[in-house]
């Protein structure tokens, strides 16, 4: 396949943006205050499926507000602006590896971002990674078992209030898809394969939690080409994953480079929040204590919280005040502190920033922030952990899932 092959495949997988739209610039009316205020008034909490606005009434600036509000890190915002401004339904990638139990990041976080870009007008295509689990040797390569996880982990979604009204947000999973458009889904592979040098390819083994260092499987070293072919296969006009899949997503802008094509992936990539205990960059499925589980009974919350790593006035590398600044306080909107009137009394916070500099300089003690992230987070996991024993077959899929034997 020659660079204009292959640029008319990836065409013919990705439709262009319609060009009609004068382009915009992402520095344009960025301090619209009216454009703000009308963001701060939107509910874009996972518990609700209502906005102050719909996407139809919203300016391309508000879109572009909520969506890039999503990423750590954004490639290239110039780029997204011009994308909402000429289409109104962009097409938004995620996807997950069905490998296990479901960590509080992975659940909440994830309905949260999915709830704003649906909100914005985004379609969510979400990537049920089967193949790529078993290629990954997750469940020791068993795909019967990785079926069990992806059914199980699509019914917490369900659960804790990812908005899956209308076609807004579409499952997807691998396996099937690829075999019902095999033949334009394995040129795309193979191209991507033979135009890379294979230390490139190595460089993007983050993405399966491995390093370049790991001894790897031949299916392992063929799994970055997979998920990049992904993107386009998809139609994915934006790539929102974590931090940790980043290589694979440059990879495909670079793949474009070579193909010349102009019309890039976005990059959009989220926070990483780390695991409990002092030092762990991310929560890991294999040390339980290192995380929350989406079905974690209460006493369980109480208990991790308890020993969770939270050093007095240490703001930087505190996983109790990121639970709180990315997922307790973009679902409530608040955070409230209990305590008695010795101790500075009740106290509720709007935003970070106010919060972070309260522990700071010690008026705000891990003896009494804890005790409160353990109630929010509770309150956040109850309909999840009501739909698990109240529900047959989620309960049934929750009883497999937890009798499986995690593998890395």
């Amino acid at each position: 396949m020659d660079n204009k092959e292959a640029t008319k495949a990836v065409d013919a997988l990705i439709p262009t943006a319609s060009s009609s739209d004068q382009s915009v610039s992402a520095s344009e009316k960025m301090d619209n205050k009216e454009a703000a205020e009308a963001i701060d008034a939107l509910s874009l909490t996972a518990s609700s499926s209502n906005t102050s606005l719909s996407a139809s009434q919203m300016s391309v600036e508000e879109k572009f507000r909520i969506v890039r509000s999503i990423g750590e890190e954004c490639i290239q915002e110039d780029e997204l602006m011009n994308l909402l401004a000429k289409k109104p339904q962009p097409v938004c990638y995620d996807g997950f590896e069905p490998s296990g139990r479901m960590h509080i990041a992975q659940g909440v976080l994830k309905a949260l971002n999915v709830n704003k870009l649906t909100s914005a007008g985004c379609k969510v295509k979400i990537w049920i990674a089967d193949w790529f689990a078993q290629l990954n040797n997750k469940m020791g390569g068993d795909l019967k078992k990785i079926e069990v996880v992806g059914q199980y982990l699509i019914e917490i979604w369900k659960a804790v209030g990812m908005n899956l009204e209308g076609d807004r947000v579409e499952f997807l999973w691998s396996s099937k898809e690829i075999n019902s458009r095999a033949h334009e889904y394995w040129p795309l592979v193979m191209d991507i394969a033979r135009r890379n040098k294979l230390p490139r390819i190595l460089r993007c083994c983050q993405i399966m939690g491995r390093s370049e260092q790991d001894e790897l499987t031949a299916a392992q070293i063929f799994y970055p080409c997979m998920q990049c072919a992904d993107i386009f296969f998809l139609k994915a006009d934006i790539c929102q994953l974590g931090m940790d899949q980043r290589k694979v997503n440059v990879l495909a802008r670079e793949y474009c480079d070579d193909i010349k094509r102009k019309n890039k992936p976005i990059i959009l990539s989220h926070h990483m929040l780390p695991g409990l205990q002092e030092g762990q960059e991310k929560m890991s499925k294999s040390d339980p204590s290192s995380s929350i589980y989406m079905e974690d009974e209460e006493a369980e919350v109480n208990v991790k919280i308890k020993k969770a790593f939270c050093p007095p006035k240490v703001v930087e590398k505190n996983p109790c005040l990121e639970y709180i600044k990315y997922i307790v306080l973009p679902w409530f909107n608040e955070f409230k502190i209990e305590r008695s009137a010795e101790n500075g009394g009740d106290k509720t916070y709007k935003n970070f920033d106010e919060l972070a500099s309260d522990y700071e300089s010690g008026s705000l003690h891990p003896a009494d922030l804890k005790p409160a992230l353990s109630k929010a987070i509770n309150k956040i996991l109850e309909p999840v952990r009501d739909h698990f024993k109240n529900d047959q077959k989620a309960k049934d899929l929750m009883k497999r899932v937890k009798s499986f034997k995690v593998t890395r």
